[in-house]
This record gives structure tokens, sequence and C-alpha cells, in this order.
């Protein structure tokens, strides 16, 4: 557990950063409009993203945990369970309607698809899940200026709220990457040899 104090705490550290810049990036899109709270906040971004973080590191120190590519569904996670999520569905309202839980589960999934395309082993999934993890690319050069005349990336500002949302989008695909190169066929080949005994082998 020593050891793998190390990778955990720069996880987290840096998922923490990473999480930071993402609700930068919120307060540039939500303009006027956006406000902190502890909440919504430091619940709800910054502690998924160290928890985030946490985990990339704890696969960079363990291996053969290639499920911890899912690591940023704790994004949706957090707010599926969060006091608003529950009264709106308690009230009968359709959850998500602010875009806030969309958002939450779409970023996750474009990281992961992403980390696919880097560190995957099977070529076809690879090239499918990478075409689907550039989606970002176009659809906010597009959307962007609907959002906000500001955010255009025609503008210095737009361009450079595009640049922190792509920038965000390929860290957090890094990111995902780490837990299937840490566990890559030669690791998995590894493994199991390790398991047949020494008696068995040829």
């Amino acid at each position: 557990m020593t050891r793998a104090a190390g990778p955990l705490a720069a996880g987290g550290a840096a998922g923490l950063a990473w999480a930071a810049g993402l609700r930068g990036l919120m307060v540039e899109v939500a303009g006027r409009e956006s406000a902190v709270h502890w909440y919504g906040t430091f619940v709800q971004i910054l502690l998924p993203g160290v928890v985030t973080g946490a985990l990339f590191g704890w696969a960079w120190h363990t291996r053969r945990r290639r499920w911890l590519v899912a690591a940023p569904l704790v994004f949706p996670i957090a707010v599926i369970v969060s006091p608003d999520t529950v009264t709106a569905i308690a009230a009968g309202r359709v959850p998500f309607s602010d875009g806030l839980g969309g958002g939450a589960l779409a970023l996750p999934l474009f990281g992961m698809a992403g980390g696919y395309a880097i560190a995957g082993h099977v070529r076809w999934r690879r090239i499918v899940l990478g075409v689907f993890a550039l989606v970002p690319l176009p659809a906010w050069a597009i959307a962007s200026a609907s959002i906000s005349p500001a955010l255009s990336v025609t503008t210095a500002r737009g361009a450079w709220v595009a640049a922190l949302f792509w920038a965000s989008t390929a860290t957090l695909a890094l990111g995902c990457a780490i837990p299937l190169a840490r566990a890559g066929p030669t690791a998995s080949r590894t493994a199991v040899r390790d398991e047949v005994p020494a008696d068995t082998r040829s």
C-alpha cells in the first residue's frame, strides 16, 4: 500500500487540477449565470475529479485493471445521487433537463472512447471509438457560437475556451488510456503464465 501512495496522490492531484479547469470552462460557458456552491462545485465536480485521478493512479500502480477505464463515470454518478436529482424524480420532473447530467455523462464517454482508441487492443474498435472521440472537435466549433457569440472560435476568447475544452477532452482520454496500456497483452500473458505451475510449463 505504501508503494501505491505515490501514484494515488499524484493521480488525485492531477484529477483535482483537471476538474478545476473543467469548472473554469463551465464558468465561461454559463457566463453571468454561473455560481459557485459548496455542493455543486466541490462534491459534484472537484471530488469526482480527485477520485477519478486517484483511480488512474491506482491503474498505473497495479496493472491488470482494465475496468478502471470507466473511472470517469464517477462524474455522472455524483450528479445522479445529488439531492437535486432525487428531488426532481420525487416531484415527477425529468432529471437533467438543465443539461448538467447529459454533459456529465457525455464527457466521460468521449474520454473513455479516446482512451480505447489510444491503447485498445482491437483495431476496428479503436477506429470506431477514435472517430467517436473526435466528435467534440467539430461539435464545439459549430455549437459554441450558438451558446454565445463571445464563444465563437473566431474570437480570441472563444478560441481560448475551445482550446481549454479540447485539451480537457484529450487529457481525459490520455488518462483513460492508462488502465488499458498498463494491462496490455504482455501483462496479460505474464499474468496467465504466473498462474501456471512451473512443472507444467514447456
